[in-house]
Protein backbone atom coordinates (compact mmCIF):
# COMPACT_ATOMS: atom_id res chain seq x y z
CA UNK A 1 0.00 0.00 0.00
CA UNK A 2 1.21 3.49 -0.87
CA UNK A 3 0.95 6.83 0.92
CA UNK A 4 -1.54 7.87 -1.78
CA UNK A 5 -3.83 4.97 -0.82
CA UNK A 6 -3.99 6.09 2.82
CA UNK A 7 -4.60 9.66 1.66
CA UNK A 8 -7.58 8.53 -0.43
CA UNK A 9 -9.20 6.86 2.59
CA UNK A 10 -8.64 9.99 4.69
CA UNK A 11 -10.25 12.12 1.98
CA UNK A 12 -13.37 9.98 2.25
CA UNK A 13 -13.58 10.80 5.96
CA UNK A 14 -12.84 14.51 5.54
CA UNK A 15 -12.81 16.08 2.07
CA UNK A 16 -9.78 18.38 1.71
CA UNK A 17 -11.76 21.08 -0.15
CA UNK A 18 -13.99 21.46 2.93
CA UNK A 19 -11.10 22.90 4.96
CA UNK A 20 -11.19 26.59 5.85
CA UNK A 21 -9.36 28.95 3.48
CA UNK A 22 -6.69 29.80 6.08
CA UNK A 23 -5.87 26.13 6.68
CA UNK A 24 -3.16 23.93 5.17
CA UNK A 25 -4.36 20.34 4.88
CA UNK A 26 -3.27 17.43 2.73
CA UNK A 27 0.12 15.83 2.08
CA UNK A 28 2.64 18.38 3.40
CA UNK A 29 5.84 16.33 3.24
CA UNK A 30 6.83 13.20 1.32
CA UNK A 31 6.27 11.19 -1.83
CA UNK A 32 2.70 10.01 -2.38
CA UNK A 33 3.99 6.95 -4.25
CA UNK A 34 6.14 5.66 -1.36
CA UNK A 35 5.18 2.27 0.03
CA UNK A 36 3.82 2.35 3.58
CA UNK A 37 5.68 0.60 6.41
CA UNK A 38 3.43 2.00 9.15
CA UNK A 39 1.26 4.99 10.08
CA UNK A 40 1.68 7.05 13.26
CA UNK A 41 -1.27 9.22 14.35
CA UNK A 42 -0.70 12.39 16.36
CA UNK A 43 -2.34 15.66 17.28
CA UNK A 44 0.80 17.68 16.55
CA UNK A 45 3.78 16.68 14.41
CA UNK A 46 6.68 18.04 16.43
CA UNK A 47 10.26 16.74 16.27
CA UNK A 48 9.73 14.23 19.10
CA UNK A 49 6.86 12.67 17.16
CA UNK A 50 9.07 12.27 14.08
CA UNK A 51 11.63 10.53 16.35
CA UNK A 52 8.85 8.22 17.55
CA UNK A 53 7.88 7.42 13.95
CA UNK A 54 11.51 6.52 13.17
CA UNK A 55 11.75 4.32 16.26
CA UNK A 56 8.49 2.51 15.47
CA UNK A 57 9.33 2.18 11.76
CA UNK A 58 6.39 4.27 10.58
CA UNK A 59 7.11 6.20 7.40
CA UNK A 60 3.83 8.17 7.43
CA UNK A 61 2.54 10.54 10.09
CA UNK A 62 -1.10 11.60 10.11
CA UNK A 63 -1.35 14.80 12.14
CA UNK A 64 -4.40 16.82 13.09
CA UNK A 65 -2.65 20.19 13.34
CA UNK A 66 -0.58 21.04 10.23
CA UNK A 67 3.11 21.40 11.07
CA UNK A 68 3.44 23.76 8.09
CA UNK A 69 0.71 26.32 8.59
CA UNK A 70 1.94 29.55 7.01
CA UNK A 71 4.50 30.32 4.31
CA UNK A 72 8.10 29.24 4.83
CA UNK A 73 10.90 31.21 3.13
CA UNK A 74 13.68 28.96 4.36
CA UNK A 75 14.18 25.59 6.07
CA UNK A 76 17.35 25.87 8.13
CA UNK A 77 16.34 24.18 11.39
CA UNK A 78 15.97 27.44 13.31
CA UNK A 79 12.44 26.64 14.56
CA UNK A 80 10.57 23.59 15.84
CA UNK A 81 8.64 23.52 12.56
CA UNK A 82 11.77 23.50 10.41
CA UNK A 83 13.47 20.85 12.56
CA UNK A 84 10.48 18.51 12.31
CA UNK A 85 10.24 18.96 8.53
CA UNK A 86 14.00 18.42 7.99
CA UNK A 87 14.02 15.25 10.08
CA UNK A 88 10.95 13.88 8.26
CA UNK A 89 12.52 14.53 4.84
CA UNK A 90 15.87 13.00 5.85
CA UNK A 91 14.11 9.84 7.00
CA UNK A 92 11.64 9.58 4.09
CA UNK A 93 8.63 10.13 6.34
CA UNK A 94 5.46 11.52 4.80
CA UNK A 95 3.35 13.98 6.81
CA UNK A 96 -0.38 14.32 6.11
CA UNK A 97 -2.50 16.98 7.86
CA UNK A 98 -6.26 16.67 8.36
CA UNK A 99 -7.48 19.71 10.29
CA UNK A 100 -10.52 21.96 9.75
CA UNK A 101 -11.87 19.56 7.13
CA UNK A 102 -12.08 17.00 9.96
CA UNK A 103 -13.55 19.66 12.28
CA UNK A 104 -16.61 20.05 10.05
CA UNK A 105 -16.91 16.41 8.91
CA UNK A 106 -20.09 14.53 9.75
CA UNK A 107 -18.22 12.08 11.98
CA UNK A 108 -15.24 14.30 12.75
CA UNK A 109 -13.76 16.02 15.79
CA UNK A 110 -16.98 17.46 17.20
CA UNK A 111 -18.94 14.28 16.56
CA UNK A 112 -16.32 12.48 18.64
CA UNK A 113 -16.69 15.02 21.47
CA UNK A 114 -20.48 14.51 21.42
CA UNK A 115 -19.98 10.75 21.61
CA UNK A 116 -17.65 11.12 24.62
CA UNK A 117 -20.14 13.44 26.37
CA UNK A 118 -23.15 11.22 25.56
CA UNK A 119 -24.83 13.95 23.52
CA UNK A 120 -27.55 12.48 21.31
CA UNK A 121 -29.03 13.47 17.94
CA UNK A 122 -26.29 16.05 17.41
CA UNK A 123 -26.32 18.32 14.36
CA UNK A 124 -23.98 21.03 13.05
CA UNK A 125 -23.90 24.16 15.18
CA UNK A 126 -22.82 26.32 12.21
CA UNK A 127 -23.82 24.48 9.01
CA UNK A 128 -21.39 24.89 6.13
CA UNK A 129 -22.68 27.69 3.89
CA UNK A 130 -23.42 27.28 0.18
CA UNK A 131 -22.11 23.74 0.09
CA UNK A 132 -25.25 22.27 -1.47
CA UNK A 133 -25.87 22.44 -5.23
CA UNK A 134 -28.57 21.24 -7.61
CA UNK A 135 -28.02 19.51 -10.92
CA UNK A 136 -30.81 19.65 -13.46
CA UNK A 137 -30.55 17.70 -16.70
CA UNK A 138 -32.73 16.41 -19.55
CA UNK A 139 -32.76 12.74 -20.54
CA UNK A 140 -34.56 10.73 -23.23
CA UNK A 141 -37.08 8.40 -21.59
CA UNK A 142 -35.24 5.36 -22.93
CA UNK A 143 -32.14 6.21 -20.84
CA UNK A 144 -33.71 7.87 -17.81
CA UNK A 145 -33.12 5.05 -15.29
CA UNK A 146 -29.59 4.49 -16.57
CA UNK A 147 -28.58 8.13 -16.04
CA UNK A 148 -30.47 8.44 -12.74
CA UNK A 149 -28.78 5.38 -11.23
CA UNK A 150 -25.38 6.53 -12.46
CA UNK A 151 -25.84 9.88 -10.68
CA UNK A 152 -27.06 8.19 -7.50
CA UNK A 153 -24.01 5.93 -7.54
CA UNK A 154 -21.78 9.02 -7.81
CA UNK A 155 -23.36 10.48 -4.65
CA UNK A 156 -26.23 12.62 -5.91
CA UNK A 157 -29.55 12.82 -4.08
CA UNK A 158 -28.32 12.40 -0.51
CA UNK A 159 -30.34 14.49 1.96
CA UNK A 160 -29.70 13.89 5.66
CA UNK A 161 -30.64 10.27 6.40
CA UNK A 162 -32.13 9.72 2.93
CA UNK A 163 -30.51 8.59 -0.32
CA UNK A 164 -31.54 8.47 -3.99
CA UNK A 165 -33.68 11.61 -3.67
CA UNK A 166 -34.72 13.22 -6.96
CA UNK A 167 -37.52 14.96 -8.83
CA UNK A 168 -38.55 14.43 -12.44
CA UNK A 169 -40.92 16.04 -14.91
CA UNK A 170 -41.88 14.72 -18.35
CA UNK A 171 -41.79 17.09 -21.32
CA UNK A 172 -40.76 17.62 -24.93
CA UNK A 173 -37.25 18.61 -25.97
CA UNK A 174 -36.38 20.20 -29.32
CA UNK A 175 -33.10 20.41 -31.20
CA UNK A 176 -31.78 20.74 -34.72
CA UNK A 177 -28.62 18.74 -35.53
CA UNK A 178 -26.23 20.83 -37.63
CA UNK A 179 -23.47 19.82 -40.03
CA UNK A 180 -20.72 17.64 -38.50
CA UNK A 181 -22.93 16.68 -35.54
CA UNK A 182 -23.54 13.06 -34.63
CA UNK A 183 -27.03 12.98 -33.09
CA UNK A 184 -28.25 10.02 -31.08
CA UNK A 185 -31.78 10.86 -32.28
CA UNK A 186 -32.82 12.77 -35.43
CA UNK A 187 -31.31 13.82 -38.73
CA UNK A 188 -28.94 16.57 -39.85
CA UNK A 189 -30.74 19.91 -40.49
CA UNK A 190 -34.13 18.48 -39.42
CA UNK A 191 -35.84 19.90 -36.32
CA UNK A 192 -36.39 17.09 -33.85
CA UNK A 193 -38.95 16.80 -31.06
CA UNK A 194 -38.58 14.01 -28.54
CA UNK A 195 -40.02 12.94 -25.21
CA UNK A 196 -37.57 13.72 -22.41
CA UNK A 197 -37.49 13.64 -18.64
CA UNK A 198 -36.13 16.55 -16.63
CA UNK A 199 -34.20 15.18 -13.63
CA UNK A 200 -33.27 17.30 -10.59
CA UNK A 201 -30.90 16.11 -7.85
CA UNK A 202 -28.99 17.90 -5.12
CA UNK A 203 -25.40 17.17 -4.09
CA UNK A 204 -22.53 18.42 -1.94
CA UNK A 205 -20.27 20.71 -3.96
CA UNK A 206 -17.15 18.52 -3.69
CA UNK A 207 -18.94 15.77 -5.65
CA UNK A 208 -19.47 17.95 -8.74
CA UNK A 209 -16.66 16.56 -10.90
CA UNK A 210 -17.67 12.95 -10.10
CA UNK A 211 -21.30 13.70 -10.95
CA UNK A 212 -20.47 15.34 -14.26
CA UNK A 213 -18.28 12.38 -15.17
CA UNK A 214 -21.15 10.00 -14.33
CA UNK A 215 -23.60 12.13 -16.33
CA UNK A 216 -21.42 12.20 -19.44
CA UNK A 217 -20.62 8.49 -19.32
CA UNK A 218 -24.26 7.38 -18.94
CA UNK A 219 -26.12 9.92 -21.10
CA UNK A 220 -26.60 8.99 -24.78
CA UNK A 221 -26.55 12.52 -26.23
CA UNK A 222 -23.50 14.00 -27.95
CA UNK A 223 -24.23 17.36 -26.31
CA UNK A 224 -25.83 17.12 -22.87
CA UNK A 225 -28.00 19.95 -21.57
CA UNK A 226 -27.59 20.49 -17.84
CA UNK A 227 -27.60 23.30 -15.29
CA UNK A 228 -25.96 23.56 -11.86
CA UNK A 229 -27.17 25.95 -9.15
CA UNK A 230 -25.68 26.84 -5.78
CA UNK A 231 -28.39 26.58 -3.11
CA UNK A 232 -28.90 28.39 0.18
CA UNK A 233 -30.06 25.18 1.89
CA UNK A 234 -28.31 24.39 5.17
CA UNK A 235 -26.06 21.36 5.09
CA UNK A 236 -27.53 18.85 7.54
CA UNK A 237 -24.26 16.97 7.91
CA UNK A 238 -21.32 19.37 7.62
CA UNK A 239 -20.48 22.36 9.78
CA UNK A 240 -18.40 23.85 12.57
CA UNK A 241 -19.27 22.52 16.01
CA UNK A 242 -22.24 20.36 16.93
CA UNK A 243 -25.23 20.66 19.26
CA UNK A 244 -27.49 18.08 20.83
CA UNK A 245 -29.05 16.93 24.10
CA UNK A 246 -27.33 15.25 27.01
CA UNK A 247 -28.37 11.69 27.72
CA UNK A 248 -28.79 12.71 31.37
CA UNK A 249 -29.65 16.29 32.30
CA UNK A 250 -27.33 17.67 34.99
CA UNK A 251 -27.02 20.66 37.33
CA UNK A 252 -24.23 22.98 36.17
CA UNK A 253 -21.69 21.95 38.83
CA UNK A 254 -22.31 18.25 38.15
CA UNK A 255 -22.01 18.89 34.43
CA UNK A 256 -18.58 20.48 34.94
CA UNK A 257 -17.44 17.46 36.97
CA UNK A 258 -18.80 15.16 34.25
CA UNK A 259 -16.98 17.23 31.63
CA UNK A 260 -13.71 17.11 33.57
CA UNK A 261 -13.95 13.31 33.70
CA UNK A 262 -14.99 12.67 30.09
CA UNK A 263 -12.52 15.12 28.55
CA UNK A 264 -9.72 14.56 31.09
CA UNK A 265 -8.28 17.89 32.16
CA UNK A 266 -6.85 19.30 35.38
CA UNK A 267 -9.08 22.38 35.31
CA UNK A 268 -11.96 24.05 33.47
CA UNK A 269 -12.36 27.82 33.04
CA UNK A 270 -16.03 28.74 32.99
CA UNK A 271 -18.59 31.51 33.39
CA UNK A 272 -20.58 32.11 36.57
CA UNK A 273 -22.96 29.29 37.51
CA UNK A 274 -26.66 30.21 37.43
CA UNK A 275 -28.10 27.11 39.11
CA UNK A 276 -29.66 25.95 35.87
CA UNK A 277 -30.08 22.44 34.54
CA UNK A 278 -27.85 21.60 31.59
CA UNK A 279 -29.88 19.81 28.91
CA UNK A 280 -28.75 21.02 25.49
CA UNK A 281 -24.99 21.27 24.88
CA UNK A 282 -23.01 22.82 22.03
CA UNK A 283 -19.41 21.74 21.44
CA UNK A 284 -16.57 23.04 19.27
CA UNK A 285 -13.12 21.55 19.57
CA UNK A 286 -10.20 23.97 19.62
CA UNK A 287 -10.58 27.75 19.56
CA UNK A 288 -14.34 28.34 19.49
CA UNK A 289 -15.07 31.85 20.74
CA UNK A 290 -16.45 32.82 17.32
CA UNK A 291 -19.38 30.44 17.91
CA UNK A 292 -20.58 31.73 21.29
CA UNK A 293 -23.48 33.65 19.72
CA UNK A 294 -24.40 30.65 17.58
CA UNK A 295 -24.59 28.46 20.68
CA UNK A 296 -26.83 30.99 22.42
CA UNK A 297 -29.13 31.38 19.41
CA UNK A 298 -29.38 27.59 19.12
CA UNK A 299 -30.69 27.43 22.69
CA UNK A 300 -27.71 25.64 24.24
CA UNK A 301 -27.50 25.58 28.03
CA UNK A 302 -23.73 25.05 27.85
CA UNK A 303 -20.97 25.60 25.28
CA UNK A 304 -17.88 23.40 25.53
CA UNK A 305 -14.84 24.75 23.68
CA UNK A 306 -11.36 26.22 24.26
CA UNK A 307 -9.14 29.31 24.01
CA UNK A 308 -11.74 31.75 25.35
CA UNK A 309 -10.23 35.16 26.11
CA UNK A 310 -11.11 37.25 29.16
CA UNK A 311 -13.48 39.66 27.42
CA UNK A 312 -15.10 36.85 25.42
CA UNK A 313 -16.49 35.29 28.61
CA UNK A 314 -18.71 38.38 28.93
CA UNK A 315 -20.50 37.35 25.72
CA UNK A 316 -22.33 34.67 27.70
CA UNK A 317 -24.47 37.48 29.19
CA UNK A 318 -25.89 35.01 31.76
CA UNK A 319 -27.61 33.12 28.92
CA UNK A 320 -25.23 30.18 28.67
CA UNK A 321 -22.53 28.34 30.60
CA UNK A 322 -19.24 28.63 28.73
CA UNK A 323 -16.77 25.88 29.62
CA UNK A 324 -13.18 26.24 28.37
CA UNK A 325 -11.60 22.81 28.78
CA UNK A 326 -8.33 23.63 26.99
CA UNK A 327 -7.35 23.37 23.33
CA UNK A 328 -5.49 20.06 23.53
CA UNK A 329 -8.04 18.60 25.93
CA UNK A 330 -10.95 19.37 23.62
CA UNK A 331 -9.26 17.62 20.68
CA UNK A 332 -7.33 14.85 22.43
CA UNK A 333 -9.58 12.03 21.22
CA UNK A 334 -9.09 12.98 17.57
CA UNK A 335 -6.19 10.50 17.56
CA UNK A 336 -8.55 7.72 18.61
CA UNK A 337 -11.06 8.72 15.95
CA UNK A 338 -8.44 8.55 13.19
CA UNK A 339 -6.96 5.31 14.49
CA UNK A 340 -10.38 3.62 14.55
CA UNK A 341 -11.25 4.85 11.07
CA UNK A 342 -7.98 3.76 9.45
CA UNK A 343 -7.88 0.44 11.32
CA UNK A 344 -11.35 -0.43 10.07
CA UNK A 345 -10.43 0.37 6.46
CA UNK A 346 -6.75 -0.63 6.26
CA UNK A 347 -6.17 -3.99 7.89
CA UNK A 348 -2.89 -4.82 6.15
CA UNK A 349 -0.65 -2.08 7.57
CA UNK A 350 0.52 -1.06 11.04
CA UNK A 351 -1.42 1.91 12.48
CA UNK A 352 -0.23 3.33 15.80
CA UNK A 353 -1.41 6.14 18.08
CA UNK A 354 1.47 8.35 19.20
CA UNK A 355 2.33 7.99 22.88
CA UNK A 356 3.72 11.53 23.08
CA UNK A 357 1.62 14.15 24.81
CA UNK A 358 2.20 17.16 22.56
CA UNK A 359 0.21 19.59 24.71
CA UNK A 360 2.45 22.68 25.14
CA UNK A 361 0.27 24.02 28.01
CA UNK A 362 0.86 22.96 31.61
CA UNK A 363 -1.27 23.72 34.69
CA UNK A 364 -0.09 24.45 38.21
CA UNK A 365 -2.98 23.19 40.36
CA UNK A 366 -1.39 22.61 43.77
Amino acid sequence: MKVADVVEFLKQLAVESNAEDFDNVGLLVGDSQSMISGVLITLDCIEEVVDEAIQKQCNMIVTFHPIIFSGMKSITGQSYVERAVIKAIKNDIAIYAIHTNLDIAKEGVNFEICKRLQIHESRPLIPKARSIKKLQTYIPKTHFLQVQQSLFKAGAGEIGKYKNCSFRVEGVGTFLPTENSNPYIGQINVLEETSEMMLSVIFEDYKQSALLKALKSSHPYEEIAYEIYALENQNQDLGMGRIGELEKHLPEDEFLSFLKEKLPTSCIRHTKLKNKLVKKVAVLGGAGSFAIKNAILAGADAFVTADIKYHEFFQAESKILIADVGHYESEQFTKNLLHKYLSENLNNIIIIISEINTNPVYYYCK
